[in-house]
């Protein structure tokens, strides 16, 4: 497969403008952001939503609002909405945001759904009902005992066997967020030896720091994808701080065409991509 994507991730849920003036924080922001990732080679948007002050929040009618407005502008870029909890919101939250809104893809923190000791009968409706509606799902797996974990998950039928795709977050509990490429082998390594998930899984990874370029690029050659943003990094490669989310695409996309790959060539291509059942 020649095919890589890449991800705009342009302001999560924690970043502002205090720490970059580019960071996209309105529904207007993000908006016009899309617009320039995806002239740059970004194939689908991964979008937080803020309140009035400025606050991540899972609001089922600003995310709408945004779905609506990306679409307007860009109609072949995905839009992923997240349930990421920031500490402020449970397994029952993330499942009425994703009921309310009816996103196409979305992505999933298997530790905020599924902790230890969690409802697992909301699980298993939250992932099945995901399946059965045809959503793109993507686990956020933070180290490689979540991707055993997700693996159990789906022999105990929590998860549908094979279904949705992986984030590898690279670097989440290293010092100083700073992510090393080499993180990315214990999660291959762990999805080689699972049993339910399938190594025909899709699979990206996000990065913190300066590492992301470079993180970015191994994934290509290890046949998967990447998501680059602010939200992860506001920094290229050589430590030289990014002008904008779109510049940071720009000089992913560089790479990919120079390693030898292209972007997709549908919207049903880069969803399947991110876990939408077949």
């Amino acid at each position: 497969m020649t095919k890589r994507l890449i991800m705009s991730a342009p302001n999560g849920a924690r970043r502002g403008k205090a720490d970059h003036p580019q960071l996209p924080v309105t529904i207007e922001e993000v908006v016009s952001c899309a617009v320039s990732v995806e002239a740059e080679g970004a194939d689908a948007l991964h979008a937080h939503v803020r309140d009035a002050e400025g606050q991540h929040v899972l609001d089922a009618g600003l995310y709408k609002e945004l779905i609506l407005e990306v679409s307007a502008m860009c109609p072949e870029l995905a839009v992923q909405i997240t349930t990421e909890a920031v500490g402020r919101y449970g397994a029952q939250e993330q499942y009425d945001v994703v009921a309310a809104v009816e996103p196409e893809a979305v992505s999933v923190a298997l530790r905020e759904m599924v902790p230890d000791g969690g409802d697992m009968d909301l699980a298993r409706r939250f992932y099945h009902e995901a399946k059965e509606a045809g959503r793109a799902v993507q686990h956020i797996l933070y180290a490689p005992e979540d991707v055993a974990r997700l693996d159990l998950l789906m022999g105990e039928g929590v998860v549908p066997a094979g279904y949705g795709s992986q984030l590898y977050v690279l670097g989440r509990y290293a010092k100083d967020q700073e992510s090393d490429p080499r993180d990315l082998l214990g999660f291959l390594a762990a999805r080689d030896a699972a049993e339910h998930i399938g190594l025909d899984n899709p699979f990206m990874l996000c990065a913190f720091g300066r590492a992301e370029t470079a993180c970015g690029a191994l994934a290509f050659g290890h046949g998967g994808h990447a998501r680059i943003g602010f939200e992860n990094s506001l920094w290229h490669g050589s430590g030289k701080l990014a002008r904008d989310n779109a510049e940071r695409i720009q000089v992913v996309a560089h790479i990919r065409s120079e390693m030898g790959y292209e972007g997709a060539v549908s919207r049903d291509e880069v969803l399947k991509v991110l876990g939408k059942p077949q």
